[in-house]
């Protein structure tokens, strides 16, 4: 193995966590706006 097939695996693998990284990003931005949406219907439903 050379040195530059080390540094593509390397490039592979980086490019892959970042897509999961972001990946879950969203996820977690996703469960935060539902929480919070259903946070404020509870909210309005005891006013009312």
């Amino acid at each position: 193995m050379t040195v530059n097939d080390d540094r593509e695996r390397q490039d592979l693998i980086r490019q892959r966590q970042k897509s999961r990284a972001l990946i879950l990003a969203l996820l977690l931005g996703a469960l935060v706006v539902l929480v919070f949406a259903i946070t404020i219907a509870k909210i309005r439903a005891g006013m009312a």
